[in-house]
């Protein structure tokens, strides 16, 4: 087993082909919208291109997205290897086009052309009890990330009170500010306490959910149904046109805050919502 080889492998198919619980979310939204409204035919052609994308292996979207990886691998295991098998696969996968130069300065404004920089890729290691390496792999679209929003509850604007009614309140309010910014029908991942960093950073894992997974705390199950019943009456739709669906998913989860402080941070990603994992034990690589 080559390293390289195999990351490079998780990158393309991350790519080029869009999950199986991803793709009938997006056919059954495609049947709920008006035949011959603006929405269905966004639908339409989102489900073309989800299809041209995985016989031809080329990029669903012409925004790659960013590299985050979030890896566990067993106790005592090195993070060096993998790191520059990930960094030698993202280089390559660039050279391919399997992926647009998305890593950017932000002081020079010079992109590196390849993908690599400061903390790009970005990389979550975990060390576990388990003989296996499990790595997840999310390419997150430039456009979804900038309508994504924290708030602090107490929030007056919108009497968001610090209770999951004020959570909801104010999700409501990040997906009707973002329109249909984020190249909607999109996701919802819901970080609720922690710190502002710790807050986003739960909220993005959420990602990696299947859809229609629920939590299995009861009170966010319930407000996470509630959500996708709510948001999609906003009425936004397929790319802002207007339709039956905004959202295809909303996912939550809690984390113990500081007294003094009650973060809710709001992660949207749009329709090409690409997510993979694979798996290594013995020498053995799963895809899945």
């Amino acid at each position: 087993m080559v390293l390289e080889q195999v990351f490079l492998e998780l990158i393309r198919r991350a790519a080029v082909d869009l999950s199986p619980d991803v793709e009938t979310a997006l056919r059954s939204a495609h049947d709920h919208e008006a035949a011959g409204s603006p929405a269905a035919a966004v639908m339409k052609t989102i489900l073309e291109n989800v299809r041209q994308a995985r016989e031809n292996s080329t990029p669903i979207c012409q925004d790659t997205g960013s590299l985050v990886f979030y890896i566990d691998h067993p106790l005592g295991g090195t993070e060096p290897p993998l790191r520059r098998a990930i960094e030698a696969a993202a280089e390559e996968a660039t050279k391919r086009q399997y992926l647009r130069p998305n890593a950017v300065d932000p002081l020079s404004g010079r992109n590196s052309g390849n993908n690599l920089g400061v903390n790009a890729p970005h990389i979550h290691f975990h060390q576990w009890e388990k003989p296996e390496t499990r790595i997840r792999l999310m390419l997150k679209g430039g456009g979804s990330e900038n309508v994504g929003a924290q708030y602090k509850l107490p929030h007056a604007a919108v009497k968001a009170g610090r209770d999951l009614d004020g959570v909801r309140r104010v999700v409501i309010d990040a997906v009707l500010n973002a329109q249909g910014l984020g190249c909607a029908p999109g996701f919802i991942g819901i970080g609720i306490g922690g710190s502002r960093d710790t807050a986003y950073t739960l909220s993005k894992e959420q990602f990696f959910r299947r859809v229609g997974e629920r939590s299995p705390r009861p009170e966010l199950a319930e407000l996470e149904i509630q959500l996708k019943e709510e948001l999609n009456r906003l009425g936004i739709g397929p790319m802002g046109f207007g339709g039956a669906t905004t959202v295809l998913d909303v996912f939550a989860d809690a984390q113990h805050r500081h007294p003094a402080t009650f973060f809710v941070s709001i992660t949207y990603t749009c329709w090409a919502f690409r997510r993979k994992s694979m798996t290594i034990i013995n020498g053995e690589v799963t895809y899945d």
